[in-house]
C-alpha cells in the first residue's frame, strides 16, 4: 500500500481527534463512514501493517495519575540506531521515539510511576550496545500541543 484512499483519509481523520466515546467505537466510526465495523477494523490493521498507523490511544494527564515524564536524548552509534530505537520502543512508558540530525540522534519521552522505575529503565537503555551518552531533560513547564494531520 503506497497511497491512501479517500476512505483511509476519512478514517485517519476520525482517529486523530474524533474517536467516539461509546461501547462500540469502531462500529460508530463505521456508521459515520457508511460502512461496517469489520471493514473499519480490517483497514486499521492494514494501515498499521503498512506503517501509516503506530497506535490508537488516548492522552491522559500523567501527573494527575501519579506518573512523571522525562525527555531523553541519546547519542547512539549510527550502525546501532535502529536496534536501540526498537529496544526503547519495547518499554511501555516510552513515547515519541524519533531520530534527530545532531550529536544526540535519538530522542524519546518516558512516563514512569516512580523515579526509581525511571532510573531502572534509563540504566538499562544506557547499557544498550551503541548508546554512547544520554541526557535526561526534565521539563520545568508543561506545554501540550495537539498535532493533527488533516488528510484531504
Amino acid at each position: 500500500m503506497t497511497r491512501l484512499s479517500t476512505f483511509d483519509k476519512a478514517l485517519l481523520n476520525i482517529l486523530q481527534g474524533d474517536i467516539p466515546i461509546c461501547s462500540h467505537p469502531f462500529a460508530e466510526m463505521a456508521r459515520r463512514l457508511g460502512t461496517d465495523e469489520s471493514t473499519v477494523l480490517a483497514r486499521l490493521r492494514e494501515l498499521k501493517s503498512a506503517g501509516f498507523l503506530r497506535r490508537i490511544g488516548t492522552f491522559f494527564d500523567s501527573n494527575r495519575l501519579g506518573y512523571h515524564g522525562t525527555l531523553v536524548a541519546l547519542k547512539v552509534a549510527p550502525a546501532e540506531l535502529c536496534a536501540v530505537a526498537e529496544a526503547v520502543n519495547r518499554y511501555p512508558g516510552a513515547t515519541h521515539n524519533y531520530e534527530r540530525e545532531c550529536i544526540y540522534n535519538l530522542w524519546f519521552t518516558l512516563l514512569t510511576p516512580s523515579p526509581e522505575y525511571e532510573s531502572k529503565i534509563l540504566t538499562e537503555i544506557r547499557s544498550l550496545r551503541g548508546v554512547e551518552d544520554m541526557l535526561k531533560l526534565k521539563a520545568n513547564k508543561k506545554y501540550k500541543i495537539n498535532v493533527q494531520f488533516k488528510l484531504q
